[in-house]
């Protein structure tokens, strides 16, 4: 019996998220089981209510708002406990059409992916600005670089996972799941596809940053610090070497004043430059050092997937009862973090 849970991670979302449950399927070729469960990441506007009036299945509820990437995570933890074998992740304001869910999932039903990523085809999207677009745009082509990917729409929230895939998943970035989890798949050779879906008219401005800049250099941050993280021996080596380089130039500039016999014109630039050569030997080492933590992390991402591969699934709970639980939550179907 095939399961397909759909998470919803919502932020103050009792005004939109009825709408957006009202046009999820509820019944795709293939699967056997649909159920729904929302995150709901702090809200104060009754969200978990609202999802509970709505008849969701289940309801993740953290007591303070922790983050996109903290509901996403949370979102996977649960689908996982509570037995899916396929997983979509949607936005709670019905930006992305429920009934294109049939068309992100196919893929994963023939057995052809892992993950699959909805593309908005971002050129087209009238309400974003060109520049938004443009920077968007820029964006997936740098993660399609770092990740040796072809996603078109890397910040896309619309996508689904196998059990498998989800599994695989360790999220550490505090501000969003998208990038991060792309580049991360592509790092561990997982089979990523996507496909054109529909969206929605937008309902309301983005809660995820403040300003353009902000996002551009919270996401910059995220892009360096995963592929530093599944590549740290380039990200060194280049940095090292190109800071050597610089002081091998200094050096060579002493040299040349050395045979014009005005050296002693120019100690203090060779001084200089022994110490930048010594520091880009250093990164090199560092970079060493680096490498073999990086061999340990993928040794315990491996155990971690074994382990949470073992964990026992969780069945249906009364509402009021408590469920003992390492997160300390508790469900029918709400926990509480």
């Amino acid at each position: 019996m095939k399961k397909l849970i759909i998470q919803i991670p919502c932020l103050n979302e009792a005004a939109t998220l009825p709408a957006t449950l009202a046009d999820l399927p509820r019944e795709i070729p293939g699967v056997d089981v649909i159920e729904v469960l929302v995150i709901d990441d702090g809200s104060r506007d009754g969200t978990a209510d609202v999802a509970l009036a709505c008849g969701v299945d289940h309801v993740v509820r953290f007591t303070r708002n922790k983050g996109l990437a903290a509901a996403f995570t949370a979102g996977i933890d649960a689908s996982i406990k509570h037995g899916a074998d396929f997983i979509v992740n949607t936005d709670a304001d019905n930006q992305y059409s429920g009934h294109e869910i049939p068309k992100l999932i196919a893929p994963l039903l023939r057995g052809e992916a892992d993950i699959v990523i909805g593309d908005r085809n971002i050129a087209e999207l009238r309400h974003m600005s060109w520049r938004k677009r443009q920077l968007q745009r820029l964006g997936s082509w740098v993660v399609r670089q770092v990740s040796n990917t072809t996603v078109p729409d890397t910040t896309s929230g619309f996508r689904a996972y196998t059990r498998d895939a989800a599994l695989r998943m360790t999220i550490v970035s505090e501000f969003s799941y998208t990038l991060e989890s792309i580049i991360q798949a592509g790092k561990k050779r997982m089979a990523i596809a996507h496909v054109p879906v529909q969206t929605n008219p937008r309902t309301r401005d983005s809660r995820l940053f403040d300003s353009i800049f902000g996002y551009i250099k919270r996401s910059s941050a995220t892009i360096v610090r995963i592929y530093t993280m599944y590549e740290p021996l380039k990200v060194f080596t280049y940095l090292g070497l190109f800071i050597f380089a610089f002081g091998l130039l200094g050096g060579l500039r002493f040299l040349y004043f050395y045979f014009q016999n005005e050296a002693f014109k120019h100690l203090g630039s060779l001084i200089a430059s022994a110490v930048v050569m010594i520091v880009g030997f250093q990164v090199l080492v560092i970079g060493l050092l680096a490498d073999v933590i990086s061999g340990n992390r993928k040794l315990l991402e491996d155990l971690l997937y074994r382990v949470r591969s073992l964990e026992p699934q969780q069945g249906a709970f009364d509402h009021d009862e408590p469920r003992p639980d390492p997160a300390h939550a508790h469900t029918k179907d709400r926990w509480e973090h």
